[in-house]
């Protein structure tokens, strides 16, 4: 008999542990669903901050870059050297359009962007660059223009016309070209080859 109270308390004994085990290992389950749903709010609450900001960088970086092309191109146009004279720019455009404006002689980049580069309404100058910014709702349209009206005749396909190079995943090839002059101005003709 004793040894079958001793079984009978060792199979409660063992049926105890077994369930009690049971019941922390559903308890530790239960802890990892928590603190994973507990991380992902976190992780979604940063991101909700956080999220503007880095657009907003990366949109400032972009019109950076932009304002750099620009510069390059207006750099090739300055020091082409003489007419029959050309050269060819590799240009990756990401984010928003680059506008050969024939007819009045410009070359401008649109873009919209979620960061304020300039005082709304304002131009600015940056070098031979004017930078206008237009507040739309929650973004911003960032003009960015280089006037040649003055010193070049801009043309594009030896046209006065207007044309748009909107972004794109392979980078555009561009040449350049002295044609020498007309009246008082320069022509320089831009053409995507």
């Amino acid at each position: 008999m004793n040894k079958k109270k001793r079984s009978l308390a060792e199979r409660s004994k063992k049926s105890f542990l077994r369930n009690n085990f049971e019941s922390k290992k559903g308890q530790i389950w239960v802890e990892t669903v928590i603190y994973t749903l507990i991380a992902f709010t976190l992780i979604g609450l940063v991101l909700t901050f956080a999220r503007p900001k880095i657009e907003e960088i990366q949109d400032k970086g972009t019109i950076e870059q932009s304002i750099g092309v620009l510069e390059e191109i207006d750099q090739i146009i300055k020091n082409l050297g003489g007419p029959g004279n050309q050269r060819v720019i590799t240009l990756k455009i990401g984010n928003g359009a680059l506008n050969i404006d024939g007819e009045n002689d410009k070359i401008f980049f649109d873009l919209e962007s979620r960061y304020e580069y300039s005082e709304p309404g304002i131009t600015i100058n940056i070098g031979n660059i004017e930078v206008f910014t237009e507040k739309k709702a929650r973004i911003y349209d960032v003009n960015l223009t280089i006037d040649y009206e003055n010193d070049y005749n801009i043309k594009y396909n030896n046209v006065d016309d207007l044309r748009k190079l909107n972004s794109a995943s392979t980078p555009y090839k561009i040449l350049i070209a002295d044609k020498g002059e007309v009246g008082d101005k320069k022509v320089i003709n831009i053409e995507a080859i």
